[in-house]
């Protein structure tokens, strides 16, 4: 009985959360290519969430599927003349079709209509992150405390550099900086990269280098991450803590920088990556995903929609990368398209293709290898 209410609670605590989210973040993205697609005259065979076999479904009355399918880890739009779920053109079929009908095929649409088809999906999921950023500073507002410095750490960098209580920052490498939040997510991405931070002190101005420290912490759940901190601590009485409301324009305009934020931080972590300032070890699969899930659904509704957001600017960052099988890699090709006035071969794409699966098969394995340590040491 006890091992059934665990089984029971692990669906409902982590299963449940992470479908929701997922089936959500999928939904978006690939409605945003039927949507540019069915808009531009391209034939849609089938929407679907999921892979593999149907669960349920029905057809419109424009021929297309709708379904959802067992594994939900995914989803695709097939456009008419498509040979399977990624979009790789039938050639075969395309041989024998009248020119009519190619006309409503994906490789038969013009380029630009190609291209704005496949970049609706990431631009879709970055649409999304805005919103939902936007809807929860609209209703719930933004906690923020003013870039003040309340207490320096011993032995930290900014203790070495010189930073005192009371010392209010400016900006960082040229970076203005208006909340303790600016200050805490330009550091934390840059571990053991100096950095030169301008501060006001008694109405006098320094600039002061220094090297943010490689650091492991723990969030309140017990995941462990390394970043990089420089050691100042900020309270109420000198951070003035407070909590600032948006109007709906202004929301907008706070869930577009959010989202930036977003992009900008991934980009730092890869460049981080690749010198070895930060471990790989950071990148998860949707084992974590979905522990990332369970744990924000025991915060509320506001906490999974936050979730939501990151996810959502995440993928459309990822399907935008020009790797071949993801959006990215189609772009990629229409590109190559424009400039060479014809597009690139089948037996190109053909290599290009089965090199890009065998990227991303690559990345999903490492990924999931690192949820699976991380679970068990």
């Amino acid at each position: 009985m006890t091992y059934l209410l665990d089984a029971l609670q692990f669906v409902t605590g982590y299963i449940v959360p992470f479908l929701l989210v997922l089936t959500l973040l999928v939904f978006v993205h690939e409605m945003g290519h039927y949507l540019v697609g069915r808009w531009s005259g391209i034939r849609i065979l089938a929407f679907s969430v999921g892979f593999g076999p149907e669960l349920l479904g029905w057809t419109d009355k424009h021929g297309t599927r709708w379904k959802f399918c067992v594994i939900p880890l995914g989803g695709y739009v097939k456009f008419y003349g498509d040979e399977d779920a990624a979009s790789t053109p039938d050639y075969k079929r395309l041989e024998t079709i009248s020119p009519q009908e190619r006309a409503q095929t994906f490789l038969g649409a013009k380029l630009w209509k190609r291209a704005a088809t496949v970049a609706a999906g990431p631009i879709a999921n970055f649409i999304l992150a805005i919103a939902i950023f936007a809807v929860l500073f609209a209703v719930y507002g933004r906690s923020v405390a003013d870039p003040v410095v309340a207490q320096v750490k011993e032995n930290s960098a900014a203790a070495k550099a010189g930073i005192l209580p009371r010392d209010r920052l400016i900006a960082i490498d040229g970076t203005p900086v208006a909340t303790f939040d600016d200050v805490r997510r330009y550091v934390s991405v840059r571990p053991e990269l100096e950095i030169k931070i301008r501060i006001e002190r008694d109405g006098a101005f320094l600039d002061l280098p220094m090297v943010p420290q490689r650091t492991e912490i723990s969030d309140q759940f017990g995941n462990k991450m390394e970043i990089g901190i420089i050691g100042i601590v900020t309270d109420q009485d000198a951070g003035n803590f407070r909590l600032v409301t948006y109007g709906p324009i202004e929301a907008i305009g706070q869930g577009a920088l959010q989202s930036w934020h977003i992009v900008t931080g991934t980009f730092d972590y890869l460049a981080n990556l690749v010198t070895g300032r930060m471990k790989a070890d950071q990148l998860g699969g949707p084992i974590r995903v979905a522990q990332a899930s369970g744990q924000m659904a025991t915060l509320g509704v506001a906490a999974v929609l936050q979730l939501a957001a990151v996810l959502s600017v995440s993928i459309g960052l990822l399907n935008l990368m020009p790797v071949p099988v993801l959006d990215g890699g189609h772009l990629m090709f229409y590109a190559v398209e424009a400039l060479r006035g014809k597009p690139v071969g089948a037996a190109a794409q053909d290599v290009a293709y089965r090199i890009g699966f065998a990227m991303v098969l690559m990345l999903m394995v490492f990924a999931t290898w690192n949820d699976i340590s991380m679970f068990f040491g």
